[in-house]
């Protein structure tokens, strides 16, 4: 292990994986800290979305994950007569360019993140290094970390982030207040390999039946997940046995005689959050930093956008462009966005963890009604709480689309033809060319990129993605953050140094918001 390092990341689960890709990237000298000698082999998180799939992208493992995904079209909820209480219908191609629904295994996602965080020189990753102090100094954080083999290690960060999840050592460390809502539930995971491949149509299907909630889902290709709510005066250790998955899932048409159980253990879904994410030089992230119900398919989701929230602000601190002050406003974006999210869950949960015939008639007889009517659960909020975003803009904080553009022979995604990070877009205009002198020399030293997309523009937009949005927004320029949200947006070409001004000036003046 080295002795310095720029950041140390500990915990090397999909989050850590991907800050310390990010962070790689962008050539920081990251040092990874994971406790366990090898990756946990049994499937865990199944679904990403479009979102995700954008960050994915933006790690170079986009062509790795091609064909170890199936998209899900449709997630239905029914009741226990088999009648439709609602529908959630998945575009093939959503806001970010990817489907909105991907069904994966995470073994899978991990080695692929894995062999490309090892691709990049100035990341280290050490496994069996489990940390067991931290130290503030005059340089950084100290970090004391025993080895698989007993001996004790030392090293010097100057920032710590905790990645290491639901039981996180640093969190534990810190000793931070943490907000419990006291949403609790347990429930059997079963995932299973079927011996044949097997159509399930929909894909995805929510059973609420109040004699026993279940939840059917793929776990990637060739893979199946059975989830059984634990019933009232039944114990986890009567749920949590093989014969009982067996017993549950022979309803099903599934049996030894046709799959093999992969898995099956009881998980208690929880919601809550850490009150504070940043503590001096060391920061949490993932489920370290907050639990959800998985009902909306959003617990590994959030970590990831975490660390991608958390990359370019790291960036810009370490290299002196930004005061540390600008990590305060990781969590004041994060945290409203993660507690709509944990809200959304737990309205899912409470829609399906009904156990009362009485009450689940009641919810049935509403929910079909509201469906007939058109009426169904709207997704998550996606826009980010108050930070680096232009003040006032009423599409600051929301995620900008990608689209597919062509640019002379290259076709494909706008970030793999185009670039990623700092990103102005106009429709009418070059807008790097609109910059005048100082904001243009700013923008550069960001590495920002810029285009004009649009039909007969040097970018073409293949699909219409740009015209629809810039038409939508009724905007002539948009400059995009290195996490895909939007910082700020000028209603003519001729304000895009306006905006590069107003992010000069957010960058410099983050507010502070002390421990």
């Amino acid at each position: 292990m080295r002795a310095r390092s720029d950041v140390a990341v500990t915990g090397y689960g999909p989050v850590g994986q991907m800050l310390a890709i990010l962070l790689g990237q962008r050539g920081w000298r990251v040092t990874v800290l994971e406790k366990q000698p090898a990756a946990y082999p049994l499937p865990r998180a199944v679904h990403f979305d479009h979102e995700i799939g954008r960050i994915l992208q933006s790690a170079g493992v986009a062509n790795e994950i091609a064909g170890r995904t199936e998209v899900a079209d449709v997630y239905e909820w029914r009741n226990a007569a088999g009648e439709t209480l609602m529908r959630f219908g998945g575009r093939a191609r959503g806001t970010s360019g990817w489907p909105d629904a991907n069904m994966f295994a995470q073994p899978d996602l991990e080695r692929i993140l894995d062999a490309r965080a090892r691709t990049i020189d100035t990341v280290e990753v050490c496994r069996g290094h489990e940390v067991v102090d931290l130290a503030p100094t005059a340089e950084g954080v100290r970090v004391v970390a025993r080895a698989s083999d007993g001996s004790g290690v030392e090293s010097t960060a100057r920032w710590v982030v905790g990645c290491d999840g639901a039981n996180s050592f640093v969190r534990r460390r810190l000793d931070v207040p943490v907000t419990d809502l006291g949403f609790f539930f347990d429930w059997l995971i079963v995932d299973v390999l079927p011996h044949a491949p097997y159509t399930w149509s929909p894909l995805n299907v929510q059973v609420c039946d109040p004699a026993r909630p279940t939840t059917l889902v793929s776990g990637g290709p060739g893979r199946r997940r059975w989830e059984f709510m634990r019933l009232p005066g039944e114990t986890i250790e009567e749920l949590d046995d093989a014969d009982t998955a067996w017993r549950l899932l022979a309803p099903w048409g599934v049996t030894p005689a046709n799959a093999r159980l992969e898995r099956h253990v009881v998980y208690r879904f929880q919601a809550r959050w850490v009150d504070a994410w940043r503590h001096g030089r060391v920061l949490l992230a993932g489920d370290a930093a907050h639990q959800m119900p998985p009902f909306a398919g959003q617990g590994m989701c959030s970590g990831l956008r975490d660390a991608a929230n958390l990359a370019w602000k790291l960036d810009l601190v370490l290299a002196g462009r930004a005061p540390d002050a600008l990590l305060d406003t990781y969590a004041s974006e994060r945290v409203p966005q993660v507690r709509a999210v944990i809200d959304f869950s737990m309205a899912l949960g409470r829609i399906i963890c009904v156990a009362d015939p009485g009450e689940a008639a009641a919810r049935d007889a509403a929910m079909i009604e509201a469906a007939k009517a058109g009426q169904q659960q709207p997704p998550p909020p996606r826009a980010i709480g108050p930070g680096v975003v232009a003040a006032g803009d009423p599409h600051g904080g929301q995620l900008f689309v990608q689209g597919r553009v062509r640019c002379g022979d290259a076709m494909g995604l706008f970030d793999d033809v185009v670039g990623r990070g700092w990103t102005l877009v106009s429709p009418v205009v070059d807008p790097l060319a609109s910059l005048d002198r100082d904001a243009a020399e700013f923008f550069a030293s960001l590495g920002g990129v810029g285009a004009r997309v649009g039909a007969d523009a040097p970018v073409h937009d293949v699909d219409g993605t740009y015209r629809r949005w810039f038409a939508d927004t009724g905007v002539e320029v948009v400059l995009q953050r290195p996490d895909f949200y939007v910082f700020g947006t000028a209603p003519r070409a001729d304000g895009a140094s306006g905006l590069v001004r107003a992010l000069r000036e957010a960058i410099a003046g983050a507010p502070s918001v002390r421990d």
